[in-house]
């Protein structure tokens, strides 16, 4: 990749990083994303016990939110001027959460023009795999640079 065209793809990663923290959803979790490159997002996320069910581990909403959000990211980074919509995810759950920092590690797989294939997979304090999901995205008609939070020029 050439300088301009790195820097380029640096200023969409930062962007796509403001656009997650902007989102008033994140607000309530203790969440960071980071894109790691092309094609690949983390999103370290401190699970809590508001967001437990009534067994004492954190609700699969959660689970889903972590990973949706790590294979959406990953795949946004192929395109920089729609945002991507979820069309359809498959998860598995293979461990309970508690408390404590979890990583949802976001890889692209597969499209680059109009649906998108990422996986995701989400791995505790201890470093165990505790779920992976699959999930599709396509490009919507909502511009990036039409969000507040996408700030490309930041």
């Amino acid at each position: 990749m050439t300088g301009a065209a790195s820097s380029g793809a640096e200023r969409h990663y930062r962007a796509l990083e403001s656009l997650y923290a902007s989102a008033p959803v994140n607000a309530l979790f203790s969440s960071h994303l980071e894109i790691t490159g092309e094609g690949a997002s983390r999103i370290t996320f401190d699970v809590t016990e508001e967001v437990y069910h009534a067994a004492g581990a954190a609700h699969g909403t959660i689970y889903f939110k972590m990973l949706d959000d790590a294979g959406f990211y990953a795949a946004n980074t192929f395109v920089t001027d729609r945002f991507l919509l979820t069309t359809s995810f498959n998860l598995h759950f293979t461990k309970p959460v508690r408390v404590g920092q979890v990583v949802a590690e976001g890889r692209w797989v597969s499209g680059r023009k109009r649906v998108f294939v990422a996986e995701s997979r989400l791995v505790d304090a201890e470093g165990d795999e505790i779920g992976r999901g699959t999930g599709t995205f396509m490009r919507s008609h909502i511009p990036l640079s039409s969000l507040p939070g996408y700030l490309a020029d930041a």
